[in-house]
């Protein structure tokens, strides 16, 4: 069952405290827009969902194929894109929003086990999120008394 993400504001300018469950972390801003640089941008936490979710889901699918995977590491940027640059990109917005993900596999692998994680790479929760119709539904809550 997945937990509950809170977010609240922290003691510093835009430093945002992230608890979910028994985990917590920081999100800020770089210092060159205002920030603190006290923990990852909205955006880079972002990638890393992706990044993580991308190779939890090829280390799964190589152990039940029992295949000789030592490790995967997944590199991910982000970029705001003139979408007349982008090939396979079907909008009419000047720009578009795109995250280059780039995947290494150690281990002995054949290259047909080296494609087939490409592809299950892109099969990740995250990422079929990511590239789905999403519904942000938001709402005020209770006023604190």
């Amino acid at each position: 069952m997945p937990r509950k993400v809170s977010v609240a504001s922290g003691r510093l300018k835009y430093v945002q405290e992230i608890s979910v469950g028994s985990h917590l972390l920081n999100a800020d801003e770089p210092s060159d827009v205002g920030g603190d640089d006290a923990g990852p941008n909205p955006y880079e936490l972002l990638l890393s969902a992706l990044g993580a979710c991308t190779s939890i889901t090829v280390q799964v699918y190589a152990v039940r194929k029992q295949w000789p995977l030592e490790g995967v590491h997944v590199s991910l940027s982000y970029a705001k894109v003139h979408a007349e640059d982008c090939a396979n990109c079907d909008t009419e917005v000047r720009t578009i929003d795109r995250i280059d993900v780039e995947i290494s596999f150690r281990g002995n692998l054949s290259e047909d086990q080296r494609n087939r994680l490409m592809q299950i790479a892109g099969k990740c929760p995250i990422h079929r999120t990511l590239t789905s119709k999403i519904a942000i539904l938001t709402r005020l809550a209770g006023i604190d008394p």
